[in-house]
C-alpha cells in the first residue's frame, strides 16, 4: 500500500507545491511593488502628483510590500496531505 501511495501521491503533492510557489510569486511580486514605490516617488518629485495622493499611495504600497515580503518568507511551507 505504501508503494502505491508513493507512486500516486508524491507526484501530485509535488505538483501542488510547485503551483503554490508560482501563485505566491505571482500574487506577491516584491519587485513590482518596489517599482511602484519608485514611480510614486518620481511622480511626486516631478510635481505630477499632489502630496496627499503621494503619501496615501506610499502608505498603501508599503503595506503591500510588508505582506509580500512576509509571503515570500513563508514560501518554504509545503502542502501536506493528511491520511
Amino acid at each position: 500500500m505504501l508503494l502505491v501511495d508513493d507512486l500516486l501521491l508524491k507526484p501530485f503533492v509535488s505538483l501542488l507545491n510547485t503551483i503554490h510557489s508560482m501563485a505566491i510569486q505571482e500574487m506577491y511580486d516584491v519587485s513590482r511593488i518596489r517599482d511602484e514605490l519608485k514611480e510614486n516617488q518620481l511622480l511626486y518629485e516631478l510635481g505630477e502628483r499632489p502630496e496627499a495622493t503621494y503619501r496615501e499611495r506610499r502608505t498603501e504600497l508599503e503595506a503591500q510590500l510588508d505582506v509580500a515580503e512576509a509571503a515570500h518568507e513563508n514560501l518554504s511551507g509545503r502542502v501536506e496531505v493528511k491520511r
